[in-house]
């Protein structure tokens, strides 16, 4: 890999794995359109990396208090609320994560020769899209973040499971599954983010698993200048995002959803 190829892949994976525009489907979609050699396995793992430190440095207070309540208080027992709170909404990260853990591990092998094409990119581009905006048009937003309820956390881990379909967005469909149950746009964002954590750690062991089975070489430099980019680009792209979702909403999104899944309509039938 050259480094145009290494920055521009790191770019739009930090860029597109929190905004509600599916990074997968950018991963896919940018090598086939500028007809670049795959970038391989240790590549995806790398930039996966960069993101998962990104989100992690950014809510490093929150995954703190996280921490430290779940180990104080594991079965919910403290007389001090804040810490029934911060270890309840850790329990709610780890039951949400537990349904697309499940999904992936059984229909890897399917997604990976069945459902990686333009067209179901564009298709799922397109209807989840439109889904998202209109999730986030539908209600008034009222439930805040340590207000999620189990039965709120689960149907969000549920939904996350149509992740798996390139161009369906991680961050999108737990967006939409959030504002569904009225959850208020910042906590949604906040919840979905949190809930990315073991998710993209799961992903980045999965590739992990498959790049050592095949014993593919490593090129250090490029992985590091890799997980670096996306890392500083993932990092900037939660803090705008988060600043920006209540002015701007989800219409930027669906637009450029529509546009893409027109324009990849139009190249690929």
């Amino acid at each position: 890999m050259d480094i145009i190829q290494i920055l521009v892949l790191a770019l739009v994976q930090g860029v597109t794995e929190f905004l509600p525009i599916s990074s997968s489907a950018h991963l896919i979609l940018v090598p086939e359109l500028l007809s670049w050699q795959d970038q391989g396995l240790s590549f995806d793992i790398a930039v996966h990396v960069g993101t998962l430190f990104a989100v992690c440095f950014y809510f490093r207070k929150l995954i703190f208090d996280i921490s430290f309540s779940f180990l104080k208080s594991p079965l919910l027992g403290s007389s001090d609320q804040r810490v029934v709170n911060n270890a309840r909404l850790g329990w709610q990260i780890i039951i949400a994560t537990i349904p697309i853990i499940i999904a992936g591990l059984l229909a890897k092998d399917f997604i990976e020769t069945s459902l990686r094409s333009p067209i179901i990119i564009a298709i799922a581009s397109i209807v989840f899209g439109v889904w998202l905006w209109l999730a986030d048009r539908s209600n008034v937003k009222r439930i805040a973040l340590f207000d999620i309820t189990w039965r709120i956390a689960i149907i969000i881990g549920l939904m996350q499971v149509l992740a798996l379909i390139p161009g369906t967005s991680r961050s999108g469909i737990t967006l939409t599954a959030a504002f569904l149950l009225a959850v208020e746009s910042k906590s949604a964002a906040k919840f979905s983010f949190l809930l990315s954590i073991p998710t993209i750690l799961g992903a980045a062991l999965l590739l992990f698993k498959d790049a050592y089975e095949t014993n593919l070489p490593l090129d250090l430099w490029s992985l590091f200048f890799g997980a670096l980019i996306s890392g500083i680009a993932a990092y900037l792209c939660i803090h705008f995002f988060i600043k920006a979702l209540e002015r701007i909403g989800m219409l930027p999104f669906m637009i450029y959803r529509i546009l893409l899944g027109l324009f990849l309509l139009i190249v690929f039938l």
